[in-house]
């Protein structure tokens, strides 16, 4: 098994895998080794990484509202369907 050692890399690409090491309960070494078949997908035998299938499971959120618009209108039609609810009684 052959051995890598990283030497000067820059903060902002080993502070986003510090985190991801904790989050995946691994190394920074182990998430390292994970991460180098998702830069390298012709060894990879899926050829995604593995948190993009996560990914594509959930699906993402596009809109062009700002989170107060959304909310308000959440709001406004869960209030209109409270109000059916009890003109039922």
């Amino acid at each position: 098994m052959a051995f890598l050692q990283v030497r000067n890399m820059d903060d902002k690409l080993y502070e986003p895998l510090k985190r991801r090491t904790t989050v995946n309960r691994r190394s920074v070494s182990q998430q390292g080794v994970e991460a180098v078949p998702c830069c390298l997908p012709s060894l990879s035998s899926a050829n995604t990484c593995p948190d993009d299938g996560v990914l594509n499971l959930v699906g993402t959120w596009a809109d062009d509202r700002s989170a107060d618009e959304i909310v308000a209108n959440l709001r406004t039609r869960r209030l209109k369907r409270t109000q059916r609810f009890l003109e039922m009684f």
